[in-house]
């Protein structure tokens, strides 16, 4: 039905007749002259009709936005005075000759034009007219190339394309898996993957020593803009690789997409271990784009006369720490630093002390803050000496439970550099390495930091021995403060794997009611694996610089997990539910008050 696409017509088509299809994006009658902005997927041209073709004209003059319509005519180029140089087809128009219209429409819920000014439900509940517009169309353009390329290097690295299962069974991997009964076994439930885990390491035991799988993923969780209830992730595995194989050949995947797709060179990626990136970025995934660091004061403060620090300072559990705004003093007013107190608190903080360095010199008067007053001039001397601060320069602390700190100064980093545009570059790769295998929990016992399938970096009896220091096998790819992907070499030997479970407080009867099938694969020789999953809607949003994974999703879900366009999740008829042998559980009604 179309000979061209719109948006692939310019100045080398000058004097062709073409055919187009596609959506009346805008119409305008000038003095006789009706011209139309003709869109589809790959962009807009103008159609001019004129009274010359007088039948063609009429009804030219009867279509509105959104019309769906089939022209014919002859490109021309644009009068000088004409040329549109903000349209990729700006020097050139087409002369129709021939007008069929498809479809008519009625009158969009939004202008496609101005989506910015609606709010997020109405585009989500009609989606479909959002996805015609440029930016949603150019965003799912873009995602496609990308996995077509991660499927082209892939297979060219010699990594099959194997699915796995959707419907599994529960086991638990950090999050809240999403449940489906099951009809023909009665009071039993699939539940939907978290994640290819355990399916792709039992492929690594089966001898297909190289998968990926762009693979569908579940979790029910609290959203965010990074997060949605079903996501896609890039999986990969691989056999007889170590960690650094497998970072390089992950590494050597994501610096091809940048070069082929964007021209950017991200370089090497650095390497930093966990434990630096917590202490002098307050995250395990430290946007390195931003020149702040932490620095640990917990030592000057053990006997200060102000138990906001010292109190910390004596906790095993506490951490004192100070962030340098170099240039603070004029940067900031005070209604700013009123706010980023109340931002830290959103992290649990309960304030955000700060020092305002006007003379450095001076360190009776040249220092200015509430709490100057509790810290002698010996500490005062060795804190602008560990900070290495000079005049000008303002100092926020923190000091609380080393968690609190860590996440709130963590944050409050990445809020200063996005306000106050401290960024060094445009792309800052690097790789987090060295993770701790366990964290402790709330009620003191240990959890796994990754899954309970990641190696230690130390025998079975070492782990034993010191759980909460054993490091993992475990690395993360990071870019701009984001976490692109993370993986790790795992265990393929069940006397290692059971004595994880046996740290982690899963019970003999519990490993082999959840994990049997594993355990079992692993005494048949499973050979060393590992592997890494990215978040490709995470990666695109970054690629394409979009505020939110919505925003490449064709079909995303609110942040409340709901779908408006379809309204789903709902209602479900009551054979179904007894199918399926489910019955609903009423709402209690409160009791009415006895009639005195």
């Amino acid at each position: 039905m179309r000979s061209e696409y719109c948006g692939a017509l310019n100045a080398s088509f000058i004097d062709q007749e073409v055919t187009l299809c596609g959506w009346v994006d805008r119409r305008r009658d000038h003095g006789g002259v009706i011209f139309i902005d003709l869109r589809d997927r790959d962009g807009i041209v103008q159609v001019v009709f004129d009274p010359d073709t007088k039948e063609n004209f009429e009804l030219a003059d009867k279509v509105r936005g959104e019309y769906v319509l089939q022209v014919t005519g002859k490109v021309r180029a644009r009068d000088a005075a004409t040329v549109n140089s903000n349209m990729a087809t700006g020097e050139i128009e087409v002369y129709g000759t021939a007008l069929e219209i498809l479809n008519e429409a009625e009158t969009t819920p939004f202008p496609l034009s101005e989506h910015s000014s609606v709010g997020e439900d109405v585009r989500l509940k009609y989606r479909y007219l959002d996805l015609r517009r440029n930016e949603m169309q150019k965003s799912l353009q873009f995602r496609s190339k990308v996995t077509i390329a991660i499927r082209n290097y892939l297979d060219e690295n010699g990594f099959l394309d194997i699915e796995t299962p959707i419907l599994t069974r529960a086991t638990p991997e950090g999050a809240r898996d999403y449940l489906v009964p099951s009809r023909t076994h009665e009071n039993k439930f699939f539940a939907l993957p978290q994640s290819p885990q355990l399916f792709k390491q039992l492929l690594m035991v089966s001898g297909f020593d190289r998968y990926y799988q762009i693979a569908k993923c579940f979790r029910d969780e609290d959203l965010r803009a990074d997060r949605q209830p079903e996501f896609t992730q890039i999986d990969i595995e691989t056999s007889f690789m170590d960690e650094e194989g497998i970072m390089g050949i992950t590494e050597g995947m994501i610096k091809k997409l940048f070069n082929d797709l964007m021209s950017v060179d991200l370089g090497e990626f650095p390497r930093m271990d966990y434990a630096t990136a917590i202490a002098k970025y307050g995250s395990d995934k430290p946007d390195m784009r931003i020149p702040l660091e932490l620095v640990d004061v917990k030592d000057l403060m053990l006997e200060v006369d102000f138990k906001v620090f010292s109190g910390p300072a004596k906790d095993p559990k506490g951490r004192v720490t100070a962030l340098k705004v170099p240039g603070g003093n004029d940067k900031l007013t005070r209604k700013q630093i009123d706010d980023y107190t109340k931002f830290v608190s959103i992290y649990g903080a309960k304030g955000l002390a700060y020092i305002k360095v006007n003379d450095k010199a001076d360190l009776e008067n040249g220092l200015q803050s509430p709490i100057v007053k509790f810290l002698p001039n010996d500490v005062r001397s060795a804190i602008l000496d560990r900070l290495e601060a000079d005049n000008g320069d303002l100092i926020f602390f923190g000091a609380d439970k080393a968690n609190i700190v860590t996440e709130a100064l963590g944050a409050l980093r990445c809020k200063l550099g996005e306000d106050l545009d401290l960024y060094t570059c445009e792309w800052a790769p690097l790789w987090v390495v060295d993770f701790p295998m366990f964290e402790e929990a709330s009620d003191g016992s240990m959890q796994a930091l990754h899954h309970p399938f990641t190696a230690p970096s130390c025998s079975p009896d070492e782990l034993k021995a010191n759980p909460a220091t054993a490091l993992s096998r475990a690395y993360d790819m990071v870019l701009n403060g984001t976490e692109l992907g993370g993986g790790s070499v795992r265990i393929h030997n069940q006397n290692m794997q059971q004595a994880v479970f046996e740290i982690l407080g899963i019970s003999a009867e519990e490993q082999r009611e959840k994990f049997g099938f594993l355990l079992d694969a692993l005494k048949y020789g499973a050979p060393p694996h590992g592997g890494l999953a990215f978040g490709l809607d995470r990666l695109i949003m970054l690629m394409i610089g979009a505020a939110s994974i919505r925003d490449v999703i064709a079909f995303p879900k609110t942040q409340s997990a709901a779908c408006v366009m379809t309204d789903a999740p709902g209602a479900v008829d009551a054979t179904q539910l007894k199918e399926l042998h489910i019955r609903l559980r009423q709402k209690e009604q409160k009791e009415k008050p006895a009639e005195q």
